[in-house]
This record gives structure tokens, sequence and C-alpha cells, in this order.
């Protein structure tokens, strides 16, 4: 049997800011808003590349907002996707990594690890609510600039 991750519902104080963060600022795609009534409102966001898509909206949890801790978002190259984040107006934190990585015990380094190993590179960033967002590097490929 496939178990296939499918959405993941974030609480949200302003649909509507959020809505603007994460189309503009984050650059996911808008799939549905949908609002028969005041009381319900589903908005499906998917970031590029992803099958996993995010929810936001009225009556879809009773989650408080800014609850959403550590979703992660996996890039092929962190430093892009940072610079790319940034430019669009996102606060996102200084990249890390493990380290010791071969004995990692929840240690850091500034920085990317410099082998770009899978799974040890990170940083973060928050939406106007709190909800955090982990970016994580796995599949590292340079860019042809980058060769």
């Amino acid at each position: 049997m496939d178990y296939n991750l499918e959405v993941v519902t974030l609480s949200v104080s302003d649909v509507d800011r959020a809505l603007k963060f994460y189309t503009d600022k984050v650059g996911f795609n808008l799939d549905v808003d949908y609002h028969p009534t005041g009381a319900f409102r589903v908005v499906q966001l998917t970031p590029p590349g992803s099958a996993c898509s995010v929810q936001i909206g009225v009556g879809l949890t009773d989650a408080p907002p800014g609850v959403g801790r550590a979703t992660y978002l996996t890039v092929t190259d962190l430093e892009a996707a940072r610079r790319e984040l940034t430019e669009r107006g996102v606060d996102v934190s200084d990249i890390r990594h493990k380290a010791p990585i071969e004995d990692w015990k929840g240690g850091w380094q500034p920085g990317l690890d410099p082998a770009h190993r899978d799974y040890a590179s990170f940083a973060d960033f928050t939406d106007p609510d709190g909800n955090t967002w982990v970016l994580q590097e796995i599949g590292y490929r340079p860019n042809a600039s980058d060769r």
C-alpha cells in the first residue's frame, strides 16, 4: 500500500494576507480558493515541483494560528533557493550545516556543508503568523555557471 502525503493544513489569522505571502513572496501556486460562506474557506497552494499541497482557510482546523512547526521544503540548491526567496522579500535565516556530520549530535556550523551532502544543510523562514518552514538541501546539482 502506498501512502501519499497530499495536504498539510496550516492555521492562519488572516487568509488573504497569508495567501499573498505564499503566492507573491514564497512562489507557491494557487490551486483553489473556495469560499461558499463566511464561515468556510479553503485555499490550497502547492510549492513548485511538489506533490503535496498546503491548505489555509476558515473552518478547516481549530488549531490556533502560527502553530505549524518545521514543515520541510527540500531543494537541490539551497543557496539559490535562499537567494530567490530573499529577493522576493522573505526573511530567510542564514544557512547552517550539521557538524560534525560523521557523528552528528545536534551541532551546527555556519554555511553550506562543504561536500553538499544530502540532509546536511538548512535555512528557515516563517510566515506572517509564525508557522515555520525549513529549507533542506537534497540532491545538489550545481548550475552550469557554478561548474
